[in-house]
């Protein structure tokens, strides 16, 4: 399936951004709607979501099910699938995960690099595990069919994540630790974790992430990829860009920041600038997306490989957990 989708994004959406998703040919994105918003103000978020679904009904619709990936291809527009970078929409109710799965949230993060409710993040010196709520909240994301995220959070929790999950969880945007030596970016046993139970790695572009930052060649991620797909099987494997286009960096503050410190905190180490580094020069906003498809032949990889890494995947995890356990396929 030649399906092209991007497994994370938190750009300031615009109808230009629309457009250009239209011209990198996306035919679904995952968008970002919470980091440290409590419940009603995500609802507030997807209220203004709906305001752009009824602006731009030509570009975009709202995606719930792997179908809607089917029609975004055959109506040329771009299904918008939503999802929380924090567990702080749940707030400390348990109930709150179906309400924000029948909302339409298709992907939630157990921590944002701090210790949450549910997890603890990769920031921490500590990792305890999976809290006592976090193994709860797995087992009713699981039934509901709320995938589990854990791009951000520490090595312990998201090895005991894949574990209880009774569905295959996901790295949505993240790099081997190995190639890029980042916080953010995951280790060999977590990534054997997360592939070996049937979930998705999406590998990310973000320049924090990788190696070389705003400077890594397009030949060095696609030979990236192509070692990670020897390792881990290429159909476990896909793209999280984790684009932050047109975002003002004091967004940056908010996503590392939120309520927790009255400080600005730098993230990936005290050295690093605050604001948003630049993009690599061949991934600067959706209309690059077709590129990637250049680098991974260039790396060796096959054209089955190549369209599940770029969609593929991702159009079949969504089919096998989206639905409700035990419920019927979406018609």
């Amino acid at each position: 399936m030649d399906f092209r989708i991007d497994g994370l994004q938190y750009a300031r959406w615009s109808e230009k951004i629309f457009r250009q998703m239209r011209e990198g040919g996306l035919d679904a994105v995952h968008a970002t709607v919470a980091y440290h918003e409590n419940f009603r103000e995500t609802v507030a978020v997807l209220e203004q979501w709906n305001r752009w679904f009824e602006r731009f009904p030509d570009l975009i619709f709202p995606g719930r099910w792997a179908g809607d990936v089917e029609r975004a291809r055959a109506t040329g527009r771009t299904a918008i699938f939503f999802g929380a970078q924090n567990p702080s929409p749940l707030e400390d109710d348990i109930g709150l995960v179906e309400i924000l799965h029948t909302l339409g949230l298709r992907f939630l993060q157990l921590s944002y690099n701090n210790q949450s409710l549910l997890a603890t993040g990769c920031y921490e010196a500590e990792d305890p595990g999976l809290t006592r709520m976090g193994r709860e909240v797995i087992r009713e994301m699981n039934r509901v069919g709320l995938v589990v995220d854990m791009s951000h959070s520490a090595e312990r929790s998201t090895l005991e994540a894949a574990e209880l999950s009774e569905r295959p969880i996901v790295v949505s945007h993240a790099n081997p630790q190995a190639w890029a030596p980042a916080r953010r970016n995951k280790s060999d046993a977590v990534l054997r974790a997360v592939t070996g139970s049937g979930g998705l790695v999406g590998f990310s572009l973000y320049p924090h992430h990788l190696r070389g930052g705003p400077d890594c060649s397009l030949e060095d991620f696609s030979r990236m990829v192509a070692e990670a797909a020897e390792r881990y099987g290429a159909e476990h494997l896909a793209i999280g860009s984790d684009l932050c286009q047109d975002q003002p960096d004091r967004i940056v503050e908010w996503m590392r920041s939120g309520r927790w410190t009255k400080e600005v905190d730098f993230g990936e180490g005290s050295a690093e600038a605050p604001g948003f580094p630049p993009q690599p020069e061949w991934f600067r906003d959706n209309r690059d997306f077709p590129r990637l498809a250049e680098g991974l032949a260039g790396a060796g990889l096959g054209p089955a490989e190549i369209d599940g890494i770029l969609g593929g995947n991702w159009y079949c995890f969504f089919a096998e957990n989206f639905p409700p356990q035990d419920a019927p396929l979406p018609g």
